[in-house]
């Protein structure tokens, strides 16, 4: 929990934004979209189990070392998973996600969100590092 909330409860505002108005295309396409407040002010709890919702996504499974969070949506279904592996030295931490496309809207999606996606989480994992959250 701590590391999904070191990464993802203290995204720039640049980020949320550029998350507001995914949401609200996605939402004139009529998709399941988290609200402007889920966006803009994550709240990130102590302890969760599946089925409770993690900032804007449902959590689909959670142990002591791992969270999968994500969203079913008509388009494609995805999954982000937050692990932390105990090692010798400092844990590791492994940020993935998994998405599966139902239809050629989802491959128009990630077409044009995978660049934006992985610059994202490289700026939310190096401001976590930067900031020693994580």
């Amino acid at each position: 929990m701590e590391i999904y909330a070191a990464l993802f409860g203290h995204a720039p505002l640049y980020v949320k934004v550029l998350l507001v108005i995914r949401n609200w295309l996605a939402g004139l396409a009529g998709l399941d979209v988290p609200t402007i407040d889920d966006i803009m002010h994550v709240r990130i709890e102590g302890t969760y189990r599946a089925g409770d919702r993690i900032g804007p996504w449902p959590v689909y499974a959670c142990t002591d070392h791992e969270i999968v969070a994500g969203r079913d949506n008509r388009h494609l279904d995805f999954r982000l998973s937050v692990l932390r592996e105990a090692s010798p030295g400092p844990d590791r931490v492994t940020v993935s996600t998994i998405c599966t496309v139902h239809n050629l809207a989802g491959k128009i999606y990630l077409f044009f969100v995978v660049p934006f996606h992985r610059f994202g989480v490289k700026r939310l994992i190096a401001n976590a590092v930067a900031a020693h959250r994580i």
